[in-house]
C-alpha cells in the first residue's frame, strides 16, 4: 500500500485538504494518506520545512510526501518532485522540501510540467490540488519521476538547509520556535562533532546583541528550574531552552535569527 503524507498551511477547517485527498484517491484508490500537519503558520516556509524534516524520516522508504506552503503559487516558482535516497517530495520549488531531501540525500529533482499528470483544469491559486496531489498519486501508481518533466539542477535552497562551518565556528539559524518556547536551530549533532563539541561541554553562543555561555546537556534536569541550557532535541537539532521556561520569549529570539556557536 503506497503511503502519501500531507503537510500544509491550510488549516483544518478548510475543505482544501479534503479536495487534495479526493484527487489522490480518485487516481490511486489504494493510497494510504496520512496527515502530518495542516496548522503550519501561514506562509511560513521555515516552519513547514522543519516539521517535514522531523517527521518524514520515520515513514517507510518509498513514501511520498506532499508539502504545500506556497506563497508564490501561480508565479514563477516551479512545481517539483525531489527524489531522495529514501522518499519522494512533491511541492513548490521554494526551499520547503530541501531540508528533508538533503538529510536523506538528494538523487534527482524534476520539474512537474507534463500536463498528463495534472488535473485537466489547473487553477492559479490551488496547485496543491491541481498539480501536487495528482503527481503524488501517479508516483504512487509507479510512474517514474522522470516522466513528469525535465530534470533540473538549480532547486531553490534557503539559508537554513545547512549551517556554515568555518574553523571552530558554526554559523546556524533558528528554524523553529515550538509551543514550549524552545529555540530550535539547524545545527545537528554531526555539526557539533565536526568541531569536537560533545555533551557536557560549555558552548559560546552569539545571536544579534546577545552572548551566552551554556552547557550542552543530556536532559533538562541537569540545570535548575528557570536556567538556560542547550540540548539535542527529539528533532536531532540543537535547541536553546530554559528548564520549565520559555527561552524564545526570555531571550527575544525569533525564527530566522542567525546563531554563531563555538567552544
Amino acid at each position: 500500500m503506497p503511503i502519501i503524507t500531507l503537510l500544509t498551511d491550510f488549516g483544518l477547517r478548510d475543505s482544501y485538504v479534503a479536495e487534495m485527498k479526493a484527487v489522490i484517491l480518485s487516481i490511486c484508490p489504494e493510497a494510504c494518506i496520512i496527515d502530518i500537519c495542516h496548522e503550519v503558520k501561514k506562509f511560513d516556509i521555515r516552519m513547514g520545512a522543519y516539521l517535514l524534516a522531523r517527521t518524514s524520516k520515520y515513514f517507510p522508504k518509498g513514501s511520498i510526501h506532499v508539502a504545500v506552503v506556497d506563497p508564490g503559487v501561480g508565479g514563477t516558482r516551479r512545481p517539483i518532485i525531489v527524489e531522495s535516497e529514501r522518499a519522494f517530495y512533491v511541492g513548490p520549488d521554494n526551499g520547503l522540501l530541501m531540508l528533508s531531501a538533503e538529510i536523506d540525500g538528494i538523487k534527482h529533482v524534476y520539474m512537474i510540467s507534463n500536463e498528463r499528470y495534472m488535473l485537466k483544469t489547473v487553477s492559479r491559486t490551488f496547485h496543491g490540488r491541481d498539480i501536487f496531489s495528482p503527481a503524488a498519486a501517479y508516483l504512487a501508481r509507479g510512474i517514474p519521476p522522470s516522466e513528469f518533466g525535465p530534470e533540473i539542477h538549480d532547486p531553490t535552497k534557503l539559508s537554513f538547509t545547512k549551517p556554515k562551518i568555518s574553523g571552530n565556528i558554526i554559523e546556524g539559524e533558528v528554524i523553529h520556535i515550538d509551543d514550549f518556547g524552545n529555540i530550535i536551530t539547524n545545527i545537528s549533532i554531526k555539526d557539533l562533532e565536526s568541531i569536537n563539541i560533545g555533551e557536557g561541554d560549555l558552548l559560546n553562543l552569539e545571536t544579534r546583541n546577545l552572548k551566552l555561555k551554556l552547557k550542552l546537556c543530556r536532559s533538562y534536569t541537569e540545570v535548575p528550574h528557570n536556567t538556560p541550557l542547550t540540548i539535542i532535541g527529539s528533532s536531532e537539532f540543537l535547541e536553546i531552552s530554559i528548564n520549565q521556561g520559555d527561552a524564545a520569549k526570555h531571550f527575544n529570539i525569533k525564527t530566522g535569527d542567525k546563531i554563531l556557536l563555538g567552544k
